[in-house]
C-alpha cells in the first residue's frame, strides 16, 4: 500500500509541475502578443538605402518603398489586433514635410482612400515621430511628405525661358502693275424742263399742252339799279324810302317824270282786234260759200 501511495504521489507531482509549465507558456504567449519592439526597416531611394525605426504594436511591418512622384512612403504592414499603433520617427536629413520653411503636417492614408487617427507626438530639429493607429485588417500605409533628403525638393518656381527669335527674312515678290482700262463714261445729256407754255396752254408731265380746265365766270355785281329802286344784297329792289309817285333821286325825293301806259288805248286796241277777227271769218265764209255755188254749177252742167 505504501509502495502505491508513494507512486501516486510522483505522478502528481509530475502533473503539477506540467500544469505549472503551461500557465507559463500561456501567459508568455499573451504577453508577446502584447508586448512592442523597436525595429528597423530599410527603403531604397534612387539607389539610395535609409533606415527608418518604428515600433508597433498589434502588428507586424513587412516592407516601405518610396514613392518619389508623390513624394511618400508606403508601408506594407498586417494588423492583427483589433486596433494596431505604429510609431515611426523621420530624420529630418533623410524625410520631411515642410512649406516655406515651416513644418507642414504629413498626410496618412491607409488602404488607398482611409484617413485614420494618427498624431505627432515629438518633434526635434534632428526627427519628427508619428503615431499612427489603424483598424484590423489594414494591409497598406500611406505617408506623403515634401522631400526626400534632397532628391525631391519644395516646388519652385522655374525661370522664364527667353527664346530669342531668329530674324526672318522676306523676299519681296516684283509687283507686275497691270494697267486699269480706261472706261470714258459718256456724260448724262440733262433736259431742261419747259417752265413756261404759250396763251391757253399749261405744263404737264414736262410738255405742253391744251388747257382744257374751264374759266371760272366771274359775275360782276350790280352797282346801279334804275329809278325807283335800291341795290340791296346784290339784287334791284324797289325803292320804299319815298311816297308814291316819287323817286330818289340824288338822294332826294322828287316827282317820278316816267309816262305811264293809258287804259283807254289799251281797250281801244282790243276792240280793234275783236273786229278784225270778225271780219275775217265773215270774208272767209262768203268765199266758202262762193265756192261750193261754183262746184255745183260745174256738176250740173256736166
Amino acid at each position: 500500500m505504501t509502495k502505491l501511495q508513494s507512486e501516486k504521489l510522483e505522478r502528481f507531482s509530475d502533473f503539477g509541475s506540467l500544469l505549472k509549465i503551461s500557465l507559463g507558456l500561456i501567459v508568455i504567449t499573451m504577453l508577446s502578443s502584447t508586448l512592442a519592439y523597436a525595429e528597423i526597416v530599410s527603403v531604397d531611394v534612387e539607389g539610395n538605402s535609409f533606415d527608418v525605426d518604428y515600433t508597433a504594436t498589434g502588428m507586424t511591418v513587412s516592407g516601405v518603398e518610396a514613392d518619389l512622384d508623390f513624394v511618400s512612403l508606403i508601408f506594407t504592414v498586417d494588423v492583427t489586433d483589433s486596433l494596431g499603433t505604429l510609431d515611426i520617427t523621420f530624420d529630418r536629413s533623410f524625410y520631411d514635410s515642410i512649406y516655406q520653411g515651416e513644418d507642414e503636417e504629413f498626410i496618412v492614408i491607409s488602404d488607398g482612400g482611409l484617413e485614420p487617427n494618427f498624431t505627432e507626438t515629438e518633434t526635434t530639429p534632428q526627427s519628427r515621430t508619428l503615431s499612427i493607429e489603424l483598424p484590423s485588417g489594414t494591409e497598406e500605409l500611406e505617408i506623403i511628405g515634401s522631400s526626400f533628403d534632397n532628391f525631391i525638393s519644395e516646388p519652385t518656381t522655374p525661370e522664364p525661358v527667353v527664346e530669342t527669335p531668329e530674324p526672318v527674312v522676306e523676299t519681296p515678290e516684283p509687283v507686275v502693275e497691270t494697267p486699269e482700262p480706261v472706261v470714258e463714261t459718256p456724260e448724262p445729256v440733262v433736259e431742261t424742263p419747259k417752265t413756261q407754255c404759250g396763251p391757253g396752254t399749261i405744263l404737264k408731265d414736262g410738255e405742253c399742252v391744251l388747257d382744257s380746265t374751264p374759266e371760272p365766270v366771274v359775275e360782276t355785281p350790280k352797282t346801279q339799279c334804275g329809278p325807283g329802286t335800291i341795290l340791296k344784297d346784290g339784287v334791284c329792289t324797289l325803292d320804299e324810302r319815298c311816297g308814291p309817285g316819287t323817286i330818289l333821286k340824288d338822294g332826294e325825293c322828287v316827282l317820278d317824270s316816267t309816262p305811264k301806259p293809258t287804259e283807254t288805248s289799251v281797250k281801244g286796241m282790243g276792240k280793234e282786234m275783236v273786229m278784225g277777227v270778225i271780219i275775217a271769218f265773215v270774208a272767209a265764209g262768203i268765199v266758202a260759200v262762193v265756192f261750193g255755188i261754183m262746184s255745183k254749177a260745174s256738176k250740173s252742167s256736166s
